[in-house]
């Protein structure tokens, strides 16, 4: 039996034998939009209202949104996409960077008339959509992202380490030879790794699922979503460097990515709103649809503003004056945002907050004995010791001989991307930094990295 054929006969055992598959609602009009980048594009669209664009993800196409898109459909024009390579779109030699599948949605937006609109994705579609949204920012109204890395944006060379995202690295003309024949095998292994509910996706989304990537050229494009992700990467990069302002909303799966979602996007966006899944893994609409499908409602709904408004209950008033006995420091380590990370350093934020665009302090207190490794931060900081005796030096690896002492009421510099390293003798430290977020930590060497790494 030819691979077409094997496809086919998969598609019909799941559509004769169950009526679980995701389907679209079947008033949805549907047309191939050609995009000139290269690529025809399958779109379906229905409903009345403001626009909506629902971005798929790897292992399933636009079918997927079938939940969300029924309800959406209500009072509002929804547009549901099928990725370039996946479902019913062609599957062009390249391409596969998200930049380039960022056109192809511009190219279907306008193609169906429309201008401005809301966004809202799931994992590889968040990565389309971040590079929509930072090449047409001012098309997006609100952008919604669900469960999935962005690359090259912290904690991206962390979630690289992760033997759970093997996928990520398994393409090429042998992977698409070991998984001809087998696709349902290998998409088993990546639905049942990052669910949160054995039984979900079911049977005949499963199916149904792989029968549109058993499509002949379909392994050898869904792998090549992969390829790209050193090219989106070095992309997010750039983009990063200016951040989004429209609303967004990070929602995380609790058994998957949860509040990761939102520090992942307060690194490239100002106006990050959080929200975490109960008991779901990482496939939202399989696992746990009526309450994410509330969750996308009420934020596209909402009448929240279009920037970040900070009250006087965070506590970050303007007015602030403080004695070195009223540092409010914890109990117990904290090593957060704009740390080295290192277990044992207890935290607190003065003004700001380090995670979000703007300026921010931080107090830091460092035990005694305390090696920290050359790690660099994004942004620009500066640094007072309030206490103690602090060794610091400049470079890419620990070296006890570029050390200097720095006494309490020393003052040093960290600039952005630049690598130290510290250590403190046998009293503890206590230094004082400020900086401009959001900021971050990253290791010369990741493998001298203490923060520990997400499981699955």
């Amino acid at each position: 039996m030819s691979r077409r054929s094997l496809a086919l006969a998969i598609l019909a055992f799941a559509t004769t034998f169950s009526h679980a598959q995701p389907s679209l609602p079947s008033n949805f009009q549907a047309k191939t939009v050609h995009s000139p980048e290269g690529a025809d594009i399958f779109v379906r669209w229905g409903g009345t209202g403001p626009v909506v664009v629902l971005i798929h993800g790897y292992a399933e196409n636009s079918d997927s949104w079938a939940p969300l898109a029924a309800d959406l459909m209500k009072d509002h024009t929804v547009v549901v996409p099928d990725l370039r390579g996946i479902g019913r779109s062609s599957k062009p030699a390249a391409g596969y960077d998200k930049k380039t599948q960022a056109k192809d949605i511009r190219a279907v937006v306008t193609t169906l008339g429309f201008d401005k609109t809301f966004v809202v994705a799931h994992d590889i579609g968040n990565m389309v959509a971040y590079a929509y949204a930072a090449m047409y920012p001012d098309k997006v109204e609100r952008l919604v992202v669900m469960d999935a890395p962005i690359p090259g944006i912290e904690p991206w060379n962390t979630i690289l380490l992760n033997p759970g995202v093997w996928h990520f690295n398994f393409h090429g003309p042998d992977a698409e030879r070991l998984v001809a024949g087998r696709e349902r095998i290998y998409f088993d292994r990546i639905w049942d790794d990052f669910t949160g509910d054995p039984s979900e996706p079911d049977e005949a989304t499963r199916n149904f699922f792989t029968a549109t990537y058993a499509q002949p050229g379909g392994m050898r494009a869904g792998f090549a979503q992969f390829t790209a992700f050193s090219t989106d990467a070095a992309d997010n990069k750039v983009f990063e460097q200016v951040k989004l302002t429209m609303p967004v909303l990070a929602v995380g799966g609790e058994k998957s990515f949860g509040p990761l979602q939102a520090v992942i996007m307060r690194h490239v966006a100002i106006n990050v709103q959080e929200a975490v899944v109960p008991r779901s893994g990482h496939w939202l609409m399989e696992e746990s649809p009526v309450y994410t499908v509330d969750l996308v409602r009420k934020f596209l709904d909402s009448p929240a503003p279009a920037n970040p408004v900070r009250t006087a209950v965070t506590g970050d008033i303007r007015e602030k004056r403080l004695t070195p006995s009223e540092f409010d420091f914890p109990q117990q380590s904290n090593p957060g945002t704009g740390s080295s990370g290192v277990r044992g350093i207890q935290t607190v934020v003065l003004k700001g907050d380090p995670n979000e665009s703007g300026v921010y302090t931080i107090m830091l207190r460092v035990p005694a004995h305390t090696q920290i490794a050359a790690h660099s931060h994004r942004d620009d900081r500066v640094a007072t010791v309030v206490s103690g005796t602090w060794h610091i030096g400049y470079g890419g690896k620990f070296d006890e001989s570029k050390l200097k002492t720095l006494p309490p009421g020393s003052f040093y510099t960290e600039p952005p991307g630049q690598n130290h390293f510290a250590e403190t003798g046998d009293e503890s430290v206590v230094v004082q930094i400020t900086g401009f977020g959001p900021s971050s930590t990253e290791y010369a060497d990741p493998a001298q990295d203490p923060r520990p790494r997400k499981p699955n």
